[in-house]
């Protein structure tokens, strides 16, 4: 991963050499990262990787049923994984504007199960999560309408 993250700065500053937005490079590579930390952490089950390479210092939880800190969430993932061992996610879309991340995903208990509509936005320093957001919906049997929440 870290080779992932240098080929990212180096790519940024190549961008800003290149007369390209230095900030659209920082963009897609906080995307880039936050792509890979979802992935390590609710995919692979990599709880301590993900600790190391994926929070900052300060992890602030704006989900009132979560408390602040890295080491809290862990917490709570590591019973759940254990409960759940084929739990997964499914990104379905993601997009980045200054510091946010936005990631939209089907988060699933089981693989029969119908499970969440999420979209976390992560607010990122130095290629590291430090703050979050999310809104979570029940995946229905029955919809009103023929769209899907995906």
């Amino acid at each position: 991963m870290r080779t992932l993250l240098m080929a990212a700065a180096g790519a940024a500053l190549l961008a800003g050499c290149a007369g390209e937005d230095p900030q659209a490079a920082l963009e897609a590579a906080n995307k880039e990262k936050a792509l890979y930390c979802m992935d390590l952490l609710f995919n692979q089950h990599e709880l301590n990787q993900a600790k190391a390479e994926c929070f900052g210092e300060t992890y602030i939880q704006h989900n009132p049923a979560a408390p602040d800190g890295a080491d809290a969430l862990m917490a709570f993932l590591g019973p759940f994984f254990e409960g759940n061992p084929d739990a997964s996610i499914d990104i379905k879309r993601s997009a980045a504007e200054g510091d946010l991340v936005w990631i939209h995903y089907n988060n699933k208990p089981t693989p029969d199960s119908l499970g969440l509509a999420v979209v976390d936005i992560l607010r990122m320093e130095d290629g590291k999560f430090v703050e979050h957001w999310d809104v979570v919906q029940p995946v229905p049997e029955e919809s009103a309408n023929d769209n899907t929440m995906f």
